[in-house]
C-alpha cells in the first residue's frame, strides 16, 4: 500500500484552512450566489476523479474513484439546484 507523502498532507491541511478563512469571510447576502458559482467551477472535481478512477490499480483504489466521481457529480447538480433556486426567486410574479 502506497504511503501518503507528507508534504502533500501538508498542502492538504494548508488547503483545509484556507478554504475555512475564506468561506468564513463572506458575509450572508453573499454566501448562496458565491457558492452556486463555485459549485458550477467545481466540475474540475469530476475530471479529476475520473482521472483517478480510470488509473486505479486495486479494488479499493477504484471503489475510492467511483466514490468520488458521485460525490463531485453531487456537488455540481447542487449548486446548479442552488442557482436556479435563487434565480426564480427574482423572478416577477405573473
Amino acid at each position: 500500500m502506497t504511503e501518503i507523502p507528507v508534504f502533500g498532507l501538508y498542502i492538504f491541511v494548508l488547503a483545509m484552512f484556507a478554504g475555512f478563512e475564506v468561506i468564513t469571510k463572506v458575509p450572508p447576502t453573499l454566501h448562496t450566489p458565491l457558492m452556486s458559482g463555485s459549485n458550477a467551477i467545481s466540475g474540475i472535481s469530476i475530471i479529476g476523479a475520473l482521472l483517478i478512477a480510470g488509473q486505479a490499480d486495486g479494488t479499493l483504489q477504484t471503489a475510492l474513484g467511483l466514490l468520488a466521481v458521485i460525490l463531485a457529480t453531487i456537488n455540481v447538480v447542487g449548486g446548479f439546484l442552488v442557482t436556479d433556486r435563487m434565480l426564480r426567486m427574482f423572478k416577477r410574479k405573473s
